[in-house]
Parts: C-alpha cells; structure tokens; sequence
C-alpha cells in the first residue's frame, strides 16, 4: 500500500514538473513576444507646406536640415511617398485615412458623419492627442478629437498673424514689438502639449500632429536665417538642379534622368510678369527662363529668394528639433514614431495677398510678399515635372521619413514601394492594435483605400494595392504598379509612362499602348463616380463671404500652360 501510494505521488508529481516545464516555455516565448514587439509607440507626425521633393539634406538638397538627417539616418526614407498635390487634400487624406473625394473634400465640402478622423480612432487604444500649426480640416479642430490645438488660421503673415486660435478661441495677434514667428510659434505649442502630456498623462500614449506652414508663400524669415544662404543660389537654378540630381543618385534616392525644365509652364492663376515687376519690382520674373538670360538685378534677386525659401526650411528643421529635444526629455524617444511630410510639391504660384507687398520692402521681411516662383520650385521638385496643383510626379512626390528607435531596426534604410498619405490611418491603427471601424456615429464606412506600411518597416517590402488615385482641379492620375497615366486639366489627354524606367516622365508611351491607357482610364473613371458617391454623403461648406468667394474663383481653374518669353 506505501508503494503504491510512493508510485502514485511519484508520477503526479513527475505531471507536475512536466506541466510547469510547458508553462515556463509558453511564458518565455510570451515574455519574447512581448520584447520583441513594443507597446503603443507615441507618434509625432509633421507636414511641411509646400516643401519640394529634392529640399530636405537627407533627399539631396544643400539646405542645412540636420534634425530631419539624424531621423533619417536613424530610421527609413520612402523613394515613392505619394501626397495628393493640394493642401486641404493632402490633410483629409492623412487624418481620415481616405482619398479626399471619398470625404467630400476635394472640391471643399463637409465631411461625411462616418468619417472620423485619426485622434477620435485612437482613442480607443486610450491615445491623448495634440495639434499644432495648420488645420485647414473641415470643422473645429477639437471637435476632431484633438485635446489641445494651436491653429494658425492666417497663412499671409509669419511675423504678425492676424487669425490664430488656441483650443478654437480666437487670440490676439502679437503686438507691435513682441517678438513672433510662426514657425517657432508652432514648435512653442507642440513643446507646450508635451509638457502638458507629461504632468497628466504620462502613461499614456500621445498622438502629437505638428504642421508647419513653411514654406508655403509669403517668403518670410528672420534675417539672420537668410543670411545663412544669401549668395549660395547665385550660381543660377539650373547648377543647382544639377547638384541636386548628383547628390540624389549617391545617396540612392534616384538614380534616372534629369527631367528637362518647362520654362513655360506656371499656374493660370500667377500674375503676369509686367504686374508682378509693377508690384515688386524688375527683379522678379514669371517664367523660369534661362539663368543667363536674367539681369545681373533679376539673378540677384531670384538668388535671395530661392536663400529665402532655404531659411525658411532650415528654421523648421532647427524647430523640430526643440520639439524631439522635448520628447527625449520625457524618456520618450525609443518608442515614438515620428513621420515627416509635405503636403504637396513645392510652388510655381506668384500671387500677392495680405498686406500685399509694400514698395522697397526688404525681401523676407514682413513687409514683403513674395512667392517662390517657377524656377527654384523646379529645383525643389528636382528631378520631376510640374509643380504643386499638378498630378505629375513634381506635384504629388513627397518625402517621407520614418524614425521609430524601439521598433525599426534599419538605419539610414531606403524603401521604395508606392505609398501615400491614405497609409498613415491603417498604419497607426495597426501599431495601436484597433481595427478600422466598419460604422461610425451610426453610419457605415466605406473599406480604407490604403494599406498599413508597418511590413515595411521590417525591410523593403512592397505593399500589394491596385491602384493609387489622384485627382485635383481638373488634373488626373493613376498609378497601377509601374504604370501611370496622367493628364493637366479636364480636355487633356491621357499620357503614359512607365515609372520603373522613366520616373520623371518625359517618354509619352499613350500612342504606342492605346490599349493600356484606355484599360487605366476606365480604372480611374470607376473610382472617381465610386468615390464621388461616397463623397456625397457629406455636405456643402457654409457659403464663403465675397472675399473668399472672389480667392476661390481666380484658383479654380486647372494649371495651365502659360505661354512664356
């Protein structure tokens, strides 16, 4: 009896270990699990403002951007990041997720009630988020889930806005004397969210949007920043261009032909040269014509404005580098995201708005307006076609760069598979484990068009899609893997181009493959009704007063070709 008793304590004991073994083994692949995937990241995302393709350092340009090169060097840069060519789209398709038809936001009308945007997603996953700098989003920006916003309203004026917000509240402007710019003005906020995080929420993940308005026109800067580049453009914009094109073939961004310059083409709505040298003088010029075919006062003074442009880049990237100064502060950095942007191509517009532009003012000055103009946003879109508006690659190709130190091992990494704005959305929801809601606010929602790029992350993967869209005043695309057809303009023709070989798109292939263009038409055609429908769930804007109305009229129209000298 004591034998079998020794026996029977013998094995279930000997069940025991065997059991606790497997437990100690499922715990450890657990605990791995868990090391090797990190928590909820923080995630700070930035959009510039009309920042050309080639502008940042760490894409080829000779501007001085070493905050945006250290993410960089740190992390990812994508070769074919896709914006939507326009500001407001560009900002719907980031914050919903979706192309901007599909919201009733390209024309500008009211979101449909289905179309929540990224803070009232995450807050599900328990995320605290924050706005600073430019809304241009339908509705109040705390109505949009955000706890805290700066919105800088006026776009006219770096140095004394006179419509900025706090939380949606009209402020004062800044007083004479006080010292103010804008684009510090936004990093100040941001840092102020985060200090604010901090003290309240410091366990708890945040979603930081921070999004500058430089360098969108009036070329703006604070004189010592300008001096910093005040002769580096005199050797003309095309030396620089063809700088730019070298230095993006060694560092791997692309490697293709330098697409050839359009001196004529400009956006309808550009003042026309005698007005534009009525208003600011003979130094400016409306076409991008030959550099030395300028005056020594016309290169001159294009020379300081493309040094302009450069400031007004370099204070961005000085400023977001307080603002991650801040986040490694709070012990934060190793599990925060950041994502940097443009929202469009850099600018051909020359138009003149607010104070206008005051005779003999200092350029960069408040009292200047001044727009970057035709030549130098070639240089910044180098080494593509057109500019921002248009749905060429000079429109619509962005930099992205991605730093995420606890979960994307690459550093210095290049990722060269399609993406686009309408990524962000699925992206940060995957991280934040929610899935896209199927209904919101008692309304079905349509599938997210895009794809998460959290494979990427891991290597150079591609993101299987079947297309990605474009669509902006008149001015079409479609890209379906290599191929794109695109056109200017409503009675355009469809051209083609095979992007594997001919990024920059100057070998029309439309009249040797009708066949392919007309099967990519009617892709794109489908799409546009399908999503003008989804669209038409939303509701018209509020009527704009007469000066509005008078701003949306003269840009309403698709860029066309101007003919030029």
């Amino acid at each position: 009896m004591h034998e079998l008793t020794r026996q029977l304590l013998h094995r279930f004991a000997t069940l025991i270990l065997a059991e606790l073994s497997i437990l100690i083994v499922i715990f450890q692949v657990f605990a791995e699990d868990l090391a090797e995937k990190p928590c909820r990241p923080n995630v700070v995302l930035i959009l510039a403002d009309d920042l050309g393709y080639s502008d940042l350092g760490c894409y080829g340009g000779e501007i001085q951007t070493p905050q945006l090169d250290r993410l960089a060097e740190r992390g990812l840069r994508f070769t074919q990041f896709y914006n939507t060519a326009r500001c407001w789209p560009s900002r719907a398709a980031l914050l919903t997720g979706y192309y901007a038809q599909q919201v009733n936001r390209d024309p500008q009308g009211q979101r449909p009630a289905w179309a929540a945007l990224l803070p009232e997603l995450l807050r599900e996953a328990g995320y605290h988020s924050y706005h600073s700098g430019k809304w241009h989003v339908d509705g109040p920006v705390l109505a949009g889930g955000f706890e805290r916003s700066y919105n800088l309203t006026d776009q006219d004026r770096y140095f004394s806005p006179k419509k900025h917000e706090l939380d949606d509240q009209a402020l004062a402007p800044p007083q004479p004397g006080e010292t103010y710019y804008a684009t510090t003005a936004v990093a100040d906020r941001a840092i102020e969210w985060l200090d604010q995080h901090e003290q309240q929420h410091r366990e708890s993940p945040f979603l930081l949007y921070v999004a500058f308005i430089s360098p969108h026109f009036p070329l703006q800067a604070p004189a010592e920043d300008i001096a910093r580049y005040r002769d580096r453009y005199l050797a003309g914009w095309e030396v620089v261009r063809r700088e730019r094109h070298e230095r993006m073939a060694s560092l791997g961004i692309y490697h293709g032909e330098l697409a050839p310059p359009e001196p004529t083409v400009t956006p309808s709505w550009n003042l026309a040269e005698a007005e534009l040298q009525k208003e600011i003088g003979p130094g400016e010029v409306g076409y991008a014509i030959a550099w030395d075919r300028l005056t020594p006062e016309q290169q001159r003074f294009q020379a300081t404005k493309m040094a302009i442009h450069a400031a007004m880049v370099d204070r961005m990237d000085r400023e977001i580098g307080r603002v991650l100064d801040r986040v490694r502060a709070m012990g934060a950095e190793e599990n925060t995201l950041v994502m940097f942007a443009s929202d469009n191509g850099a600018t051909a517009e020359q138009i003149i708005r607010g104070d206008r532009h005051a005779p003999g003012a200092v350029p960069g000055s408040a009292e200047s307006y001044l727009g970057l103009g035709p030549g130098w946003s070639t240089v910044a879109n180098t080494p593509f076609r057109r500019h921002k508006s248009w749905t060429h690659e000079g429109g619509i190709a962005t930099p992205l760069v991605v730093s995420w130190p606890a979960g994307i091992a690459s550093h210095g990494a290049l990722r060269h598979t399609p993406s686009h704005l309408i990524d962000v959305v699925p992206t940060l929801l995957e991280l934040a484990g929610i899935a896209p809601p199927s209904a919101w606010r008692g309304e079905a929602r349509p599938a997210l068009p895009g794809r998460s790029l959290v494979p990427c992350f891991a290597g150079d993967a591609t993101i299987e899609r079947d297309a990605l869209f474009f669509k902006h005043q008149g001015n079409r695309g479609l890209r379906v893997g290599d191929w794109k057809i695109v056109a200017s303009g409503d009675d355009s023709p469809w051209e083609l181009y095979n992007l594997a070989t001919d990024r920059v798109e100057v070998h029309n292939l439309a009249e040797k493959d009708p066949a392919r263009v007309e099967k990519l038409a009617a892709m794109w055609t489908q799409r546009d009704a399908e999503y003008a429908r989804q669209g038409a769930t939303g509701k018209p804007l509020g009527k704009p007063g007469k000066a509005a109305a008078k701003a949306g009229k003269s840009q309403s129209a698709a860029p066309k070709q101007k003919r030029g000298p």
